[in-house]
């Protein structure tokens, strides 16, 4: 039986292929960071070129459902998903944004085997765990600041991956983004 990961590692390969960067994230990131849960989704963040989606479409074609059209159009509105038809297991794909933040976070992605997915590991490039933190600060902000999963998971990755995190780092972007008062809240409680 197909897993989870057998999906993303198929498109990965294709991602490799056509040389296009990208950066797992949330939730996948939270787990390789923090505390590991059970997850039904896989969201990545990619460096691609708009000319670049019909070849992307030809490529998966053979293992995913994955519409050019559909794909162009979900891109005005920010992201795409492409399902593995083998294991019925969706990936969203984000394009990487122009802003400051968005540019520094996917340059201090990192390589790691990730094992949330299934039994077998894959090695990927993931969203560091201080870009983690924040990312989650501000889906929980954005929320209403009401998603205990969010803020518990935030509460994994500082916990389990402790005196690593770069404070100076957190706390400067903390401030740029507006969510400085709940990372000290997060770092308070944790």
């Amino acid at each position: 039986m197909l897993t989870p990961a057998d999906a993303l590692a198929k498109l990965l390969e294709v991602l490799d292929r056509m040389e296009i960067e990208y950066q797992v994230g949330d939730p996948v990131a939270t787990a390789f960071h923090g505390v590991p849960r059970m997850t039904m989704d896989v969201d990545l963040v990619v460096d691609r070129k708009p000319e670049q989606v019909e070849e992307l479409a030809g490529l998966l074609k053979s293992e995913f459902y994955a519409d050019a059209g559909m794909m162009r159009d979900a891109l005005k509105r920010g992201a795409f998903n492409v399902i593995h038809m083998p294991s019925a297991y969706k990936l969203d794909l984000f394009p990487l944004q122009g802003d400051e933040y968005s540019r520094v976070e996917f340059a201090r992605r990192q390589y790691g085997e990730i094992r949330a997915l299934g039994p077998d590991p894959i090695e990927c490039a993931v969203a560091s765990a201080e870009d983690t933190i924040l990312r989650k600060l501000l889906w929980y902000r954005k929320g209403g600041e009401t998603s205990e999963r969010q803020w518990s998971d935030m509460r994994g990755v500082v916990e389990v991956t402790g005196e690593k995190l770069d404070l100076e780092y957190l706390r400067n972007w903390a401030k740029h983004l507006k969510v400085d008062d709940l990372l000290e809240r997060l770092l308070l409680k944790s």
